[in-house]
């Protein structure tokens, strides 16, 4: 499944914005998903998002990595140079304002002060994380949970198991 922005409605810098994607689940189905962004929550984490959305960057993206009962990640460009222009611009940190609950959206990381564009949806309530460096910038609107869900993951994270072939 992959989002694609298909509106924006932006205001100021500081004031909360609504981002709608359109989640591709399958060959036949397309649903929309709304994310309202609170830059109140992570400023810096806020920005980046709106700067990756209007750029078109989330466009044709796919959920690459689905880890049941924790989170689904999106977030590497199907561009490979616009993926390389992304991923070198690193963020610092903001502070957690608000809990990684069910819902949320924080950005992956991979030390402090290291977020670029990869973006992960908390599929349950993940507060552990809020002191790790993972600060929420936006949740998921309605029912749109209930798409989020829907991703597959049924792939798995980490290698293959099993003892191979005999």
């Amino acid at each position: 499944a992959g989002p694609a922005p298909a509106s924006s409605s932006p205001a100021s810098p500081v004031a909360m914005f609504k981002v709608e994607f359109v989640l591709q689940l399958d060959e036949a189905t397309q649903v929309p998903l709304t994310l309202e962004c609170h830059p109140e929550w992570a400023p810096k984490g806020a920005a980046r998002f709106r700067e990756l959305v209007e750029s078109g960057y989330y466009n044709g993206c796919r959920f690459h990595r689905v880890v049941p009962n924790f989170m689904a990640q999106v977030g590497i460009c199907g561009d490979p140079v616009l993926y390389s222009q992304w991923a070198s611009k690193r963020i610092d940190d903001d502070a957690a304002k608000t809990s990684n609950a069910r819902g949320t959206v924080t950005f992956a990381t991979s030390g402090p002060n290291a977020r670029t564009c990869q973006v992960f949806f908390n599929l349950v309530d993940n507060s552990f994380l809020d002191d790790q460096g993972f600060s929420p910038f936006a949740r998921v609107l309605a029912d749109g949970m209930e798409v989020v869900d829907k991703i597959y993951g049924g792939d798995g994270e980490g290698g293959p198991q099993g003892r191979g072939p005999g």
